[in-house]
């Protein structure tokens, strides 16, 4: 299939669906980069290792970074999205339905902003879609288990890992470091937690960026006749597009979040701050090294927590984590269900 720009941009010409579709999709990736880049950057900024207006500058140029990097590397997480439902049918309607789960995760991306709580686009994304396929399909058989099963490894992984590496990785960074002067000590975390903030950005484009790559993809395949990207390269435009929107995202601002996830739950010093990062960084590289879709927010999250009870589970503001896992819990049944309905509305609608 050709996915030049030229055909891609006389595609969008001639098919309002994918026009719309397009922008969708760049308003989640938009969003995203708004409401969950900021998690990466938030312990650097809660522990004055750096500004919040250069550290989202940072993140921004790292998010690009991601994106178009791990993407040449290895592109399973964006295929794995794509796989993850099967519209069928009528590929017209199939993009209406597209485009009702996009319409469902901005939605819910922006609720959950203005609150202030960290949720997760990820998992949004994947309950839009998986909503929206129910929808199309009639069914559960617009939903391919096969993909679906990887969502589920991601999610205990990417709670479970990355509370366990941030415990661990807080622990011993604690021992090699007993004993020494913690005012000499500061200097070096500081730029230290800021390398892990930029690992941990970049980490973020490389598992988001792909997610949203793959539904682009998805939206171009279906416009161009076909119901399945399988075996198609992503190519670098696509890359590239999906970055700078990121990056723009970003450099908007999400200071909400980053007083949530940095400031609110869990006190940190400089030491505490880069032990965060570092485990959370490594733990979204293994997932997107094996194609696992996690949430970057769960990962970041969960570490943090994990530094936290190193001191003492007291040192953890649960009222802050209550308010999250609610989130979490609600997001897939809360944007799956506008998923449904939005595809149904816009099935009826736009027919």
């Amino acid at each position: 299939m050709d996915l030049s720009f030229s055909f891609f941009w006389h595609q969008v010409l001639a098919s309002p669906a994918l026009l719309i579709t397009v922008i969708l999709t760049l308003c989640v990736i938009f969003v995203n980069g708004w409401t969950d880049a900021p998690n990466a950057i938030a312990t650097c900024v809660s522990t004055r290792s750096m500004d919040v207006d250069l550290a989202i500058i940072m993140a921004a140029v790292c998010n690009f970074a991601g994106v178009l990097v791990m993407t040449l590397i290895n592109s399973t997480v964006a295929m794995t999205i794509t796989n993850m439902v099967n519209f069928g049918g009528d590929n017209s309607l199939a993009l209406i339905a597209l485009c009702a789960a996009l319409f469902a995760i901005v939605v819910w991306a922006v609720l959950a902003w203005y609150f202030g709580i960290p949720t997760s686009e990820s998992h949004a994304l994947i309950a839009g879609l998986s909503g929206a396929a129910i929808a199309m399909q009639g069914g559960i058989q617009g939903i391919n288990g096969d993909e679906w099963i990887k969502v589920i490894y991601g999610l205990g992984l990417s709670t479970v890992l990355g509370f366990v590496m941030g415990f661990a990785t807080c622990k011993l960074v604690s021992i090699l470091c007993r004993g020494m002067d913690r005012r000499r000590t500061d200097g070096f975390f500081r730029i230290a937690q800021i390398g892990g903030a930029a690992a941990m950005a970049f980490m973020h484009g490389a598992q988001d960026g792909q997610k949203f790559l793959g539904v682009l993809l998805l939206g171009i395949c279906l416009a161009g006749g076909s119901d399945s990207a399988a075996g198609v390269d992503l190519p670098i435009w696509m890359m590239l597009l999906c970055s700078v929107v990121m990056g723009v995202g970003t450099s908007v601002g999400g200071k909400k979040i980053i007083k949530s996830v940095g400031m609110d739950m869990v006190k940190l010093e400089k030491y505490q701050g880069f032990s965060a990062d570092l485990a959370g960084a490594f733990c979204l590289l293994l997932s997107s090294v094996f194609g696992i879709p996690v949430s970057t927010t769960h990962t970041k999250t969960t570490a943090i927590m994990g530094v936290g009870a190193v001191k003492r589970l007291s040192a953890i503001n649960f009222q802050v984590v209550k308010e999250m896992l609610l989130t979490w819990v609600l997001t897939f049944p809360g944007c799956g269900a506008i998923g449904f309905l939005m595809a149904k509305l816009f099935m009826v609608v736009f027919q």
